[in-house]
């Protein structure tokens, strides 16, 4: 290969480093199910008719025989049932793109818990948390194509929440559908959208997302030889491309597995869509669940306008607001700390959750959102299985709302906080061994070992942020014209970087040491540790 590509002329490109951590295969499982969603794609568009013209069925699924639908509606089911591998095709597109925006949702968890979003990453984070988007508008594009009895219904909400926004509600709904739900247009735009427009800019995004992953060198967490200017780990060109490259194929070999034992967009059982109707217990992909959580659960409000203009509350606030202040929270919160912080430092090391309890508290409640909206997506199915009432599970959901993401962020602080302490707690006193010992005196205890020295370092060299001082309103009798913006800095400081629990000091360290048996230059002292009673009473 060398000798034909000049792979090692590359220089550093092909000598590039990347870190080990299992974390990292998130963003990998992504790129590769994209990869699948591409390939599978332009074999399914050789197949599919996007027309909204109507005709006959005369196919072999016998319970459809002579049933009116439309071209669009008949290819699926003909890539189904009379394309040799049409059906594993299309359950490997589509339990690909599932698997895709499941990567992609907790690739975007895992920088934000580890504060990967950090300069100089903002913008590489804004391209991940845009390709995530686009992703979820992709899937409900290519899962409105078939114009089935559920897919349709799912168009009918959208052309809903459509007509709901004030103002340009009835001009988007004729500019997207091209005249009155279901209209002829909706499909074959759909189909333009989904196999060109959407994927390439995601495919352009994803290329500009890579690039910069090269450029910023790879983050990593905290431990021996690791520092803010160098990158522990093994190079792209041979290992780091051998390992991608198996890792592809396992991807690719479940994915394949998945869509070939599991059924998943039966459309032939739904039948063609028509808007008389609607599928008993209806459910979208499970990233929109959410959305039809959020739309059940709110109760329907509505105001009038001048006498005649409505506005609907009921879908304006759960269906554009909600998902609006969800998606715009979470991408500027990078900015956010950095604006309270005043750091301007390059940050490379990676933070642990529990290092920064306030955004991990506020990710795990914006998780916990998100979950009793999608619970709240599904309250008829939930009143059928578990023979509840719907009014019941409904009320539910809307006290959830407010409820559980607050008692989430509390309890998840604390948690926090807790582990922090337990940090603390090791580096005086020493890991438990489980080995009890009988003092002279009687009294029984358990021998605690140090910790070894790549734990031990990985635990003190924690960074916590400073808070920010409380602005002064005035100086030598002139005020302050900066104070509200200081005093705002520092409560949002204090918020989100007070009450942590302080790693020890090098005194505190070296006086532990001393105390439990250790020579000062940090070893134990030749069987001292055990020898000394380096514990503490059982049961504590």
């Amino acid at each position: 290969m060398d000798g034909r590509l000049g792979t090692y002329k590359w220089g550093t490109l092909a000598r590039k480093i990347f870190p080990e951590h299992w974390s990292f295969m998130l963003g990998e499982i992504a790129l590769y199910s994209f990869i699948i969603l591409i390939l599978t794609g332009i074999w399914l568009t050789l197949f599919f008719d996007p027309s909204m013209s109507e005709t006959v069925y005369h196919g072999p699924y016998a319970p459809l025989q002579g049933v009116v639908m439309s071209d669009a509606y008949a290819s699926t089911v003909k890539i189904s049932f009379e394309v040799r591998g049409g059906l594993f095709i299309r359950q490997l597109h589509h339990w690909s793109a599932l698997t895709m925006i499941a990567a992609l949702s907790l690739h975007t968890l895992r920088h934000f818990f580890t504060g990967a979003f950090r300069k100089p990453r903002e913008v590489n984070w804004l391209i991940g948390f845009l390709i995530l988007v686009l992703a979820i508008v992709e899937g409900f594009l290519g899962y409105s194509l078939p114009d089935d009895l559920l897919s349709g219904t799912g168009l009918r909400i959208f052309e809903g929440i459509t007509l709901a926004i004030p103002l340009v509600g009835t001009y988007l709904q004729m500019f997207i559908f091209g005249g009155e739900f279901p209209a002829h247009d909706i499909v074959p735009r759909f189909y333009s959208f989904h196999i060109l427009l959407v994927p390439g800019i995601m495919l352009a995004l994803t290329v500009v997302h890579l690039i910069l992953v090269f450029y910023h060198k790879h983050t990593q967490f905290r431990g021996p030889g690791r520092t803010e200017n160098n990158v522990v780990g093994q190079p792209l060109v041979p290992n780091y491309t051998a390992k991608a490259g198996g890792f592809f194929f396992m991807i690719f070999g479940l994915l394949a597995l998945m869509a070939g034992i599991a059924s998943i967009n039966p459309v032939w059982r739904f039948g063609p869509y028509r808007p008389d109707q609607i599928s008993q217990g209806s459910q979208p992909d499970w990233y929109m669940g959410f959305l039809e959580g959020a739309l059940r659960a709110m109760p329907a409000w509505e105001f009038t306008i001048a006498g005649h203009y409505t506005v609907n509350l009921g879908v304006i606030i759960p269906a554009v607001v909600v998902p609006t202040v969800m998606a715009t929270v979470l991408a500027l919160w990078p900015f956010l700390e950095t604006w309270v912080t005043g750091d301007k430092r390059e940050h490379h090391l990676l933070d642990r959750p529990r290092e920064q309890p306030v955004r991990t508290a506020f990710g795990c409640a914006f998780i916990a959102l998100y979950l009793v909206l999608f619970f709240g997506g599904a309250n008829d199915i939930l009143a059928e299985r578990f023979h509840l009432s719907l009014n019941q599970i409904t009320w539910a959901v809307r006290i959830g709302v407010f409820l559980v993401p607050a008692l989430t962020y509390i309890v998840t602080k604390r948690i926090c906080l807790g582990l922090q302490l337990r940090d603390r707690d090791k580096l005086l006193h020493g890991r438990e061994t489980g080995r009890i010992k009988r003092l002279p005196h009687g009294e029984f205890v358990e021998v605690h070992e140090r910790l070894d020295r790549e734990r031990e370092y990985t635990l003190l060299s924690r960074e916590i942020p400073e808070v920010l001082p409380a602005p002064e309103p005035e100086h030598d009798g002139v005020p302050n014209p900066r104070s509200r913006k200081q005093a705002l800095r520092h409560r949002l400081s204090r918020w989100l970087f007070g009450g942590q629990v302080a790693t020890p000091t090098p005194q505190e360290m070296q006086q532990a040491l001393e105390h439990h048996g250790h020579a000062p230059d940090g070893h134990a002292a030749g069987g001292e540790l055990e020898s000394s009673g380096h514990g503490s009473a059982s049961g504590t």
